[in-house]
């Protein structure tokens, strides 16, 4: 059985009459997000040019299955917005398990964008496409009236979308603990939330989540995806980079997906099953070192001086561990599952995710520009 899925729309589970009260101090909060309004008054004394206004922005980052995208679909229930992905994965059209994208139905209608649009026979999408697109549909969100969301774990994106003066030929992250390389000046009015999880809680999170993909139809996805006479680069790009990509590769290269089955060999099937294990483990060690390099540089942004309001969501990850256990244990019918997941888990998330996060959204909203 595998684990439980974080829930990604806090309202399915929880009573509206519970949330904190969203009332604004000026009314609605989203006048300052449109494009009419964005140059200040002007003074009395008329040489002085109006200041242009930063365009407001919410930006979710995290490590990689911290529950960025669950918080998003809640947030875009109470505040009218619309999601930005910045998860540098999937930007890419396809291996939707793998990237582990949010689906369709978990959107709740929520508009998504750079959600798997990029072709990945386009070649690579790096930071400066990022920040060209993203400036685009931040543009386009904000002449709409709503908050842009952006959702992801990729620190390079996100530092190339809302820094002011933007390097495309320098990669901030590699020159060591230089905080001088990283500007704290951005295009954009930004409020940032670091949604964290502590990390020996998020990797036996994250090792069930990889078996939960495997059950989904990873194996199926990636074998399809598989290319046996594809010609191999040095250096891999785009969507064969994602995690899991490689490492199934080296298996099918020895295993092909076409291959007959050899049942009645009893060392094949054991060398077989070994290998498949084998990959499996890579795949979630890869997963770990994905994280501790996450945490490196948003790391590295904290010390520079970017304001990352962390919000710590270990307690709500231990719940969905204890109750994946414990339902296995117990070997509770799936339409239990979810009865079990909406009591303890949504209270522990809304106590110590949704509410912080709400509170800071709200007073961001509110606060007008210096």
């Amino acid at each position: 059985m595998g684990i439980l899925p974080l829930p990604t729309t806090y309202q399915q589970y929880y009573s509206p009459t519970k949330l904190l009260s969203l009332s604004f101090k000026t009314g609605p909060p989203f006048k300052s997000l449109r494009r009419p309004s964005r140059l200040a008054p002007p003074r009395m004394d008329s040489s002085i040019s109006p200041v242009r206004r930063k365009d407001k922005i919410l930006v979710l980052m995290g490590a990689t299955g911290t529950g960025k995208s669950s918080l998003s679909i809640d947030l875009a229930t109470l505040f009218p917005s619309e999601i930005i992905n910045s998860d540098k994965m999937q930007v890419y059209n396809g291996l939707d398990i793998t990237t582990n994208k949010i689906s369709i139905p978990d959107r709740c209608n929520v508009p998504h964008h750079l959600l798997g649009e990029i072709d990945p026979e386009e070649g690579e999408f790096i930071p400066s496409n990022f920040r060209s697109l993203a400036g685009f549909y931040i543009s386009g969100i904000v002449s709409r009236g709503k908050l842009p969301l952006i959702v992801g774990g990729s620190n390079s994106f996100i530092h190339a979308l809302v820094v002011d003066q933007f390097n495309a030929d320098e990669d901030v992250f590699s020159t060591g603990w230089n905080s001088k390389s990283i500007s704290t000046e951005f295009r954009y009015n930004c409020c940032f939330i670091w949604v964290d999880v502590s990390f020996p809680v998020l990797c036996d999170y994250l090792a069930k989540r990889v078996d939960e993909m495997l059950d989904l139809g990873m194996f199926e996805e990636l074998a399809e995806f598989y290319n046996p006479g594809r010609v191999k680069t040095p250096t891999e790009t785009g969507l064969r980079k994602a995690i899991g990509v490689p490492e199934f590769d080296r298996y099918f290269s020895k295993y092909p997906p076409m291959m007959e089955q050899r049942d009645d060999d009893w060392e094949w099937c054991r060398m077989r099953r070994e290998a498949y294990e084998e990959t499996v483990r890579a795949i979630k060690e890869n997963t770990y070192q994905l994280v501790k390099r996450q945490l490196r540089k948003i790391e590295r942004l904290r010390v520079a001086g970017w304001d990352l309001q962390r919000v710590d969501a270990t307690e709500a990850f231990r719940e969905v561990l204890f109750t994946s256990s414990m339902n296995k244990k117990q070997k509770m019918r799936p339409e239990n599952q979810k009865n079990k997941k909406s009591g303890r888990w949504i209270e522990i998330w809304d106590k110590d995710v949704l509410q912080p996060t709400v509170k800071i959204v709200k007073h961001f909203l509110e606060e007008e520009e210096e």
